[in-house]
């Protein structure tokens, strides 16, 4: 638990940190970091370096503009471009601004999600409106800075969905269902495993929210016909389809054949190929000595029973620490959102690390958990999440190669869970959905 006492150097120090001049320093740092971080993939462009992902978007959306193929004809030739069509046509106006014009508005959409990821993870964590305590936005920030600076870097959207997602969450708890639905959809029109929500959207009988996903998704699925033509836009999202999700072998996942296998994927389809198959860990295209972790030397359609048996363990586990509709609360709401983005990164088939940026949310619930007076086991199971993720910083690709970051996700999915049970089970007083809702 933590305290915010009156005795000792620590709330001292706490109290000046949530004070309107600590706080004001607070936004400064924070302004630099971000300012950095915007910076460095511009400045890379202008001197000629590399720019990472970022020559991906602006080839697939000037690929759009010149009405040619996205994806390649040949299914087993990679695919440079992995995301959903309606992803590439977002990308071709931007693209139209030349590589600088591009990063420079994708680097602001980032830090706009960043701020808005910031901003909507202490309201969903505090049910309150307003400047919150500073370890809200401090710790959680700290957790993972890293994550956010492989987004700029490399120009990664998982920001972005982050935010949509989290502003998805607002809308359902301040029930706007139909905008929550939409807003899941463009996430998924963006990168598709976001689509995965909607079983939490039928599970707690969002019905209008479930069918607004499903109506707009299939609107942007079919948005690229008017710009594209009927017959390049229906090639597009058959070969998407064909090479992305329906992809899945030996080999490895979609168009990472091998690397989704490697130490980079934290998913759990990465992990318990790795552990358990005798695969690579460390797989280059070039010529090189094969480099292996498994434990153990199981069939591809045994560790695919176990990977589904995990997922049917985990999802009762968060079902059964779900409390009944007449007893949520804005409480257990913010962990119940906080679970649900955990089991998404757990199940996600490709999962490297700049996507672990969404352990935001969670560990912003955690720390106002906390602060309130969780129980002691939040605090265990999230302190040893947290020394899972210290172990990447000296040696990532060993810490990697054997899950940490996988594992650490799953330790805070347990803890969260417990603490879920516990608020279910002791029907501690709070706010109730309806009461938030009708505070707006």
């Amino acid at each position: 638990m933590i305290t915010t006492g009156k005795s000792g150097w620590l709330p001292k120090f706490l109290e000046r940190l949530n004070s309107e001049t600590g706080f004001r320093i607070l936004i400064g740092v924070f302004g630099l970091i971000l300012l950095t971080f915007a910076i460095v993939p511009l400045r890379h462009c202008l001197r000629g370096h590399s720019i990472k992902d970022y020559i991906v978007w602006y080839q697939a959306g000037q690929l759009v503009l010149k009405g040619q193929a996205v994806y390649p004809e040949i299914l087993v030739q990679k695919f440079d471009f992995m995301y959903p069509p309606p992803c590439a046509l977002f990308l071709a106006p931007v693209s139209g601004l030349g590589q600088f014009g591009l990063i420079l508005v994708l680097v602001v959409i980032n830090a706009a999600a960043w701020i808005a990821s910031i901003v909507f993870s202490v309201y969903l964590a505090t049910g309150e409106r307003g400047r919150q305590h500073a370890l809200l936005y401090v710790v959680p920030n700290f957790i993972v800075i890293v994550f956010v600076w492989g987004n700029f870097l490399l120009g990664q959207p998982s920001l972005p969905l982050l935010a949509l997602l989290l502003g998805a969450f607002i809308c359902l708890r301040r029930k706007h269902h139909i905008f929550a639905g939409a807003l899941i959809a463009i996430a998924a029109a963006i990168k598709a495993f976001p689509v995965i929500a909607i079983l939490y959207l039928v599970y707690r009988r969002y019905w209008v929210a479930a069918a607004s996903l499903v109506v707009v998704l299939a609107f942007l699925l079919a948005l690229p016909i008017p710009f594209r033509g009927a017959a390049l836009a229906k090639q597009d999202l058959e070969r998407w389809t064909s090479g992305m999700l329906l992809k899945y072998d030996e080999g490895g996942v979609a168009q990472r054949a091998g690397r989704s296998n490697a130490w980079k994927n934290q998913s759990i389809f990465g992990v318990a190929n790795r552990m358990l198959r005798h695969v690579e860990y460390d797989f280059k295209w070039a010529p090189h000595t094969p480099v292996y972790a498994n434990i153990a030397d199981l069939k591809f359609s045994t560790v695919n029973n176990i990977i589904l048996g995990s997922a049917l363990l985990l999802g009762l586990v968060y079902i059964g620490a779900m409390p009944r509709r007449d007893q949520r609360t804005a409480e257990s709401d913010a962990i119940e959102f906080a679970l649900l983005l955990l089991l998404m990164l757990i199940f996600t088939p490709l999962s490297f690390g700049y996507l672990y940026v969404w352990l935001l949310y969670p560990f912003t619930v955690i720390v106002h958990r906390l602060m309130v007076g969780a129980g002691a086991g939040l605090l265990r199971w999230t302190l040893a999440a947290m020394a899972l993720l210290a172990l990447t910083i000296p040696n990532p690709r060993i810490a990697q190669t054997y899950g940490s970051l996988f594992f650490a996700t799953l330790l805070l999915f347990i803890g969260l869970a417990n603490e879920l049970w516990r608020l279910k089970r002791e029907k501690v007083p709070a706010k109730t959905v309806a009461a938030l809702s009708e505070r707006g």
